[in-house]
């Protein structure tokens, strides 16, 4: 049971030194995040049709 008391003490004192980013950082960050996937959600939908052409050219 006392490792169990040791091991909760040691994240709550590991939370407590870590730097939570604040609500403008957050929403900087997740508008990052997802205009890099959109971006390259569409990078590649649009190589996959370039390819597929270029397959049914071969073809």
């Amino acid at each position: 049971m006392a490792k169990k008391e040791n091991f909760f003490q040691g994240v709550k004192s590991e939370m407590e030194k870590t730097s939570w980013p604040t609500k403008e950082e957050l929403f900087k960050y997740t508008v990052i995040v997802v205009s890099t996937v959109v971006f390259f959600l569409v990078f590649f939908f649009v190589l996959d049709i370039g390819i597929k052409q270029v397959i049914e050219l071969i073809k």
